[in-house]
This record gives C-alpha cells, structure tokens and sequence, in this order.
C-alpha cells in the first residue's frame, strides 16, 4: 500500500510563487565557493578583502548546516543577513508531492520557478532506503531526448536542462525531508545527525541524460562531494548515461564519479530500437571509451545497465554476446526487471529467464545481481519516472496495478 501527500497548502504557494517569481532574486545555491564570493562582491554586499571569508561561511550553512533562511545563519550580522535576503535565495523547490511506497521508497514532485522567459517546471526525485545506504535518484533534466522505447520518461519531450541549483536542491530538499542535517541546536561542528546519512549514495539515473547537460551536473556534483559541505565520497556517487561518447572520459577527468551505461542490448540493430543514441554512438565506440575510462580498476568498476525484456534481449545467446562484449572492461552487470507503465509495449522476462541469464554472466566471472524493484506502486522504478504535467490519472495508475497482478510485475 502507498501513501500520497500534497505538502503545499494553497497560502505556501502563493508566498513560494512571490519569492521565486519573475527571477528577482539570485539563488546562492550551486554556485562555487569562488562565484559565491564574486557574487557577494559584485551585489556591494561584502569588501573584496571579507568576500572569501564570507563565501566559507555562507557554503557551512548551505551545505554543512543545511539552513534554508539567511534568518537562521547566526554567526552573522543581522544586517548583512538582511542584505542578503534583500538581493538573494536560498530557499527549496515547492514540494508538490510526496508519495510513499509500501516498501519505504520515497517519490517527491518537485516544483522549480520560471527561469527566464520560461514556466515553472516539474521533475521527480526518488529515495531508496536500503539496509545499512539510502541512495537518492535524481534528475538531470525536465523530460529526455532519448526516447528509449522501455523508457516512460522518454515519452516526455524535452523541456529544460535543470540548473546545478536545481539539481543540489533535489539532494538538499531530500535531506531536509529525511532529516538528515544537523539539529539547529547541535554543535556548529557536527555535520551529520548521531544515527548517520540517511542519504548515503547518489544516483544521477532520474529523468534526463546527464552527458547532455555536463557543466551544470559537473558543477553540482562537485559541490556535493565536497568535503567541507555535503562531503558524498565520489564512489558513492554513480552517473548513468545512455551512452554519449564524446562526454564519457570527461566525466572521469573532471568529476571523476562512479559510471553506469545504460547497456540493453548487445547488437547494435536491436540497440538502435531500444536506446535510439546508439545510432549515433554505436556499442564499439561506447565500449572503446568505457574502455579508457580514467581511474578503472576492479575496485572503481564499471556498471552495466540491462533492462530484461521478455522475448527481447533475454536469451542465452544474448548472456554469451554480453559476456564477449565486455571482455576486458572491469564491470558489473545489473539485471533490471522491466517496470511496466501504461502504454509500454513490453513485459517483463520471467523469472526463471532472469535467474538462467544471471548465472550464465556470473560463472564468466561478472557480478550480475538482480535488481530488485522499488516503489512500483508509486511508479518510483527504474524507467518509470515522468514529471507532474503528464502525471497518470487515477484510472491508469489502477490499470497499472492491475497489470502487475496479472503477472507482470511478479519479478
């Protein structure tokens, strides 16, 4: 059973609709330490000789101390703290929804303001709360390019990048909502609460290709592995991408995080159906730039996406063709069972399929776990996510459950 929670009550949204309106406020969060202080310099908030000094102080209660009001920064000057609310933010997305899996899986729609001439946009944040990590999911963009063909979140068209802002807040709003920041009357130097992280790991698999927004998911995943802020260890950090060639060494030089592929498939005409960037980016150039990713290793290994599709890519021959393919590359293989979604025009592979594939890839010598789906009542799975503007009505999301019972979803 899953719970839905509409968390914003009619006056929050008008006070939230007048804070971010119209842009007349620049955001703090996302910027670096050396734009924070030019920031500050350039407003005539803060002398050129105090702007690094206050840039450190204002990074500790965004990123350490987790404060969304200049109001709670304590350690500074009740004027400069009005100053900065007079030219600044630092406030969180609108919460729209909150829907809570039966097994403990988190969903947030999250509402960001107009950018620009634009309108505000929709995404969905998911949190996976496991045994001993909690691994937040997020999101890159409003909408996808891609159109994968197992994919709900590549029937939406693409709207926007998201801003580095906008992708911290999601792991920021995340916290908040976990409780996982410091107590307003904790030491100033404890960074994280007594039980430890409830977000342990991120994931950028939520909606969007990452690789076609770099700069400003490099920014924020910087910023999130920083360690005097929110300090995540970069090999908790893991990016997925579709496969965009061109960017795969970037992301090991420049961020240097954890790589996931969206594999698939192991021949290129099938490939070409699923994952539509593989026309482009065919399965040799990826795996030769998987192949040259900076810092591989078997301790840094490379993880392989493989969505099971009944009758699709599921057979032994596929296993073997797997198996040849990745000869050479340090890796990991996750089995995904498909998470259906109204319209999908496919199934998942039975069981039994999934298990005969898994031991096939593991005696080659390749951990290949089974992933176990989360939050499909709630369409929080792998592939399930899609924004607020096309979210499922009542009767769809019925119809979906329905189709699980009938055999579907057993996996």
């Amino acid at each position: 059973m899953s719970i839905s929670i509409d968390l914003t009550s009619p006056d929050q949204r008008a006070a939230l609709a007048q804070r971010h309106g119209a842009g007349d406020k620049l955001t703090l969060i996302g910027l670096t330490r050396t734009e924070l202080a030019a920031t500050l310099v350039e407003a005539g908030i803060v002398p050129q000789r105090q702007a690094r000094m206050r840039a450190q102080q204002l990074w500790h209660w965004l990123y350490v101390r987790g404060v969304s009001d200049f109001a709670d920064m304590t350690n500074i000057s009740r004027e400069l703290r009005a100053e900065l609310d007079r030219n600044f933010t630092v406030t969180r997305p609108e919460i729209v929804e909150e829907q809570i899996s039966g097994d403990g899986t988190r969903k947030w729609l999250f509402r960001f303001p107009p950018r620009g001439a634009g309108r505000p946009v929709e995404i969905e944040t998911v949190y996976i709360p496991e045994e001993g990590r909690g691994t937040l999911c997020v999101s890159s963009q409003v909408g996808c390019t891609l159109t994968c063909s197992f994919c709900h979140t590549g029937t939406q068209k693409l709207v926007r990048n998201l801003t580095s802002e906008e992708i911290l807040s999601q792991l920021l709003t995340a916290r908040d909502r976990l409780g996982d920041f410091p107590d307003r009357e904790t030491p100033m130097g404890a960074i994280v609460p007594a039980e430890g992280r409830k977000v342990s790991n991120i994931v950028m698999m939520g909606m969007g290709e990452p690789l076609y927004n770099f700069d400003n998911v490099k920014k924020a995943l910087l910023i999130a592995s920083d360690g005097d802020g929110l300090s995540l260890s970069k090999r908790r950090i893991t990016l997925s991408t579709s496969g965009v060639v061109p960017e795969i060494y970037r992301t090991g030089e420049e961020i240097g995080v954890m790589l996931a592929i969206s594999l698939h498939a192991v021949r290129d005409d099938l490939r070409d159906m699923l994952v539509p960037i593989n026309k482009k980016y065919p399965l040799k150039d990826l795996l030769d730039a998987c192949r040259a990713y900076p810092g591989l290793s078997n301790a840094r290994r490379i993880t392989f996406e493989y969505v099971m599709l009944k009758d699709v890519n599921d057979s032994l021959a596929d296993a073997r063709e797997l198996v040849r393919l990745l000869r050479g590359i340090p890796a990991k293989i996750n089995l995904i069972p498909f998470n259906p979604w109204p319209g999908s025009n496919y199934q998942c592979s039975d069981w039994e399929t999934i298990e005969i594939f898994a031991d096939y890839v593991n005696q080659a010598g390749y951990a290949s776990p089974i992933r176990t789906p989360r939050g499909r009542d709630i369409l929080a799975a792998c592939g399930q996510l899609k924004s607020e503007s096309e979210r499922l009505k009542k009767s769809e999301r019925l119809a979906l459950e329905a189709m699980m019972i009938a055999g579907h979803g057993e996996a």
